[in-house]
């Protein structure tokens, strides 16, 4: 809204052209009556004694017959000089007086289309034609002494005005001066006297407070145009902003519920920021979800077998001299057995947190490679029905993939594990089923939660398919369980080499 106000302070670049535009204007309006002075004072025969200094010759192109002037006031630089100073008693020669007399019509009819104000003088500074101070001296004026030395000359003045200025000028600079050229009249090279010329500057703030009606008006569109423009901003960035924020403090502290879209976007962009929020909001709770229902899990787990190894420690501390050989050796192996538990589920439990923080190496396999690398114990015979179909995962991590499946189909009693393999599309798509007792309906949905397991009797920790699913999804595959008319069948998408 400030923008055009602010602006009119900074218009010296304006004003100084239009001082420039006018002090140009005189110079031509002088250097025609200067010509005309000059063959005045040619034809009236006037002798050389009479005429005043020589002209300085030109000493840039001295042989060339023109002699341009151009406007050298700058409005910025040069300084205001006081009003000019008031014409002195003085004598004027019949011949000059003559010529003023003859040229004051001249000076007169060309003052009502210019509105310029005219003095012609003669070599001695004495005023000759004017509408006011004929016969009195300006030869103490700067200007005018200058060129009564053969020089032209300009100068800034202060104005002189009849009616106070309206107040809306104090923001200018250019409002206050008025410009004065003199230009020498040169005969036979000498000055025959000077053309004295003045004018005050056009200005924009004089056009402006012309049109005071149009500035109100628009000022007041200004004024209504950036309200518009802070309520749109208001409705559509700030209210947005200050909303999620709100909304940000409600889920820091647990607020469930706060966890859904703004009832007001305001625009496309704050609508894909609240979106990325409120998605990044979710993928923390069902982090921190995650995390509280793993830490459940891993003490439940952790506490069965403990427990047991407590338990079975005080009752050898406190009895085990009553009891006889196969009773300490029953509560020994439990120890044994439970501690071994303990030790395998912090194994797997680190195998699971390697494989959820894994980076993707960008290393490539084929399924034979990774198969190779299988450890030949007691297993499943393997069927293998693929080509060379080359896996976006390293070896290593695809050959723990297999093995965790290879050892789950075994621990449900299969003989035979069967692995296909085809790619298309950019995707490997890879088979792995067996002819064990296979998945009961009822735990399908289950199978690859941590710690779910239904052979825990027989060691198992519930935490191979974790690993499995993990490993997987940090190198953008995908594995799901389908169906099969025997045993268990699981469904292996992976990028393609």
């Amino acid at each position: 809204m400030a923008l055009p106000l602010v602006g009119l302070f900074f218009f010296r670049l304006y004003e100084n052209q239009l001082i420039r535009q006018t002090e140009a204007e005189l110079i031509a309006q002088g250097a025609a009556l200067a010509a005309i002075h000059a063959q005045e004072v040619r034809d009236a025969g006037i002798p050389a004694e009479k005429l005043g200094a020589a002209v300085p010759a030109d000493s840039d192109n001295p042989d060339s017959p023109y002699r341009p002037i151009e406007p050298r006031l700058d409005l910025a630089s040069d300084r205001v000089l006081a009003t000019r100073p008031a014409a002195t008693a003085a004598s004027v020669d019949p011949v000059f007086a003559a010529i003023g007399a003859r040229l004051s019509g001249i000076l007169a009819e060309t003052q009502k289309t210019t509105l310029a104000g005219f003095r012609l003088l003669d070599p001695k500074g004495v005023v000759i034609a004017g509408r006011e101070e004929i016969g009195l001296s300006l030869g103490a004026v700067g200007e005018v002494r200058a060129a009564l030395a053969g020089r032209y000359a300009s100068a800034l003045r202060q104005r002189i005005s009849d009616e106070p200025p309206p107040s809306l000028y104090s923001i200018s600079r250019g409002t206050r001066v008025r410009v004065f050229v003199a230009m020498p009249v040169a005969v036979d090279g000498k000055v025959a006297g000077v053309v004295y010329l003045s004018r005050t500057p056009n200005n924009i703030v004089k056009h402006l407070y012309g049109e005071r009606g149009k500035v109100v008006l628009a000022a007041i569109a200004i004024l209504g145009g950036t309200l518009l423009i802070g309520l749109i901003f208001l409705r559509t960035v700030s209210r947005p902003i200050y909303a999620l924020m709100e909304r940000t403090n409600r889920i820091a502290a647990g607020d469930r519920a706060a966890i859904r879209p703004l009832d007001h976007h305001g625009t496309r962009e704050m609508a894909a920021l609240s979106d990325a929020f409120l998605e990044m909001a979710e993928k923390l709770q069902a982090r921190s979800d995650s995390i509280q229902t793993f830490a459940t899990h891993v003490s439940h787990e952790l506490k069965s077998p403990l427990t047991a190894i407590q338990g079975a420690a005080e009752l050898l501390r406190d009895s085990g001299s009553a009891m006889d050989e196969a009773e300490r050796r029953r509560f020994s192996d439990n120890i044994v057995t439970d501690a071994g538990r303990l030790n395998l589920l912090v194994r797997r439990l680190l195998d699971l947190a390697r494989a959820e923080n894994l980076a993707p190496s960008g290393e490539s396999t084929s399924l034979s490679a990774a198969l190779a690398l299988l450890p030949t114990g007691d297993r499943p015979a393997l069927r293998v029905k693929a080509g060379e179909t080359g896996l976006r995962i390293s070896a290593e991590n695809a050959a723990i993939v297999f093995a965790n499946l290879i050892d789950n189909s075994a621990r449900h009693g299969a003989t035979l594990v069967s692995i296909t393999a085809a790619s298309a599309g950019g995707k490997a798509t890879i088979h792995v089923s067996d002819d064990g007792a296979g998945i009961s309906p009822s735990n399908r949905a289950r199978i690859f939660e941590p710690f779910f397991t239904t052979r825990r009797d027989c060691g198992g920790t519930g935490m191979g398919l974790g690993i499995v699913l993990a490993l997987l999804k940090a190198h953008d595959g995908t594995i799901r369980l389908v169906d099969s008319e025997r045993g268990a069948r699981f469904e292996i998408i992976l990028p393609a080499v």
